[in-house]
């Protein structure tokens, strides 16, 4: 058996053995505020609950390895005292995924994944109208790991107020664990669906993923798009050309011989079903076309 000592590694080694073997974990989809109200939110999943009197979750939002940088979420609650933490499902996963982007300071997490933003009752921060648990909390402390690349800073939050879907309860208002969907995240590109196993997601674009909020009006608020769909087709740096676009229509003009006529409508479906194979480019092409 292999023996590692955590000095004799590098530190994007250890970083990756560590995520890979301790998994899968919670995600904290983390929303916060600066001090000029400018909302940003961003995914964690050094995440759990520690205590339930008083309520308490943790999370941590540890220094980037590459650069030793700390990330907006650690500074904006450094100065409110103040966080959202939405609990992440299936149903949402892409879009989440999408905000770990790191988005220059000031942008809007929330419309880059197309997140409807809904008001707190207790804190400033907004919540995640998607995510079917949402903890309000402010935060009793901050407890730093390390200066180092890698090193983690410990949120500890106290839950003031929470907010649970109808949809995941039962009539006894205990949680509905398989409606719930929960997932978690593991190493690598690897995420875990409760009761499904292991997936894989992309890693958000390096260049920045062109976000929700550059999207034509048409897809941005399609009846047929989920908010999954929305997530992949944020993450390009750019939109396809129109030669591209005509190029890859005549391709396909005799499998689909009606997709020059189809309603917008119809091209969702057919760009959805594109998705379903991990094919956005593809699907992109259908839907400008």
């Amino acid at each position: 058996m292999p023996t590692f000592v955590p000095k004799d590694l590098t530190l994007n080694k250890l970083h990756s053995l560590l995520l890979s073997t301790i998994a899968p974990r919670p995600i904290a989809l983390a929303s916060t505020m600066d001090t000029k109200g400018t909302p940003n939110l961003s995914p964690f999943s050094y995440f759990n609950v520690f205590s339930s009197n008083p309520p308490i979750l943790i999370f941590s939002p540890a220094r980037r390895v590459r650069d030793n940088s700390v990330k907006h979420t650690l500074k904006n609650v450094e100065v409110t005292k103040e966080v959202v933490i939405n609990i992440v499902n299936f149903d949402m996963v892409h879009q989440m995924s999408l905000t770990s982007t790191e988005y220059p300071e000031g942008v809007n997490e929330f419309e880059k994944a197309g997140f409807e933003m809904i008001h707190s009752d207790e804190v400033k921060p907004y919540r995640v109208a998607a995510s079917p648990v949402q903890f309000e909390c402010k935060v009793n402390d901050i407890v730093k790991l390390g200066t180092e690349g890698g090193a983690g800073n410990l949120i500890i939050c106290e839950v003031v107020k929470f907010h649970i879907d109808d949809e995941f309860l039962n009539e006894d208002e205990s949680i509905n664990q398989k409606k719930l969907d929960l997932v978690a995240r593991a190493g690598g590109n690897f995420y875990s669906r409760a009761n499904k196993g292991f997936f894989e997601i992309p890693k958000p674009l390096s260049t920045l993923g062109i976000g929700v909020d550059n999207f034509p009006e048409h897809v941005k608020n399609s009846m047929i798009l989920t908010g999954n769909n929305l997530g992949m087709l944020a993450n390009v740096e750019a939109l396809p050309n129109n030669e591209e676009v005509d190029a890859f229509i005549n391709d396909i003009g005799e499998r689909y011989p009606q997709i020059k006529e189809a309603t917008h409508r119809e091209k969702h479906k057919l760009a959805r079903k594109y998705l379903s194979y991990g094919d956005v480019q593809s699907a992109w092409k259908i839907l400008l076309s």
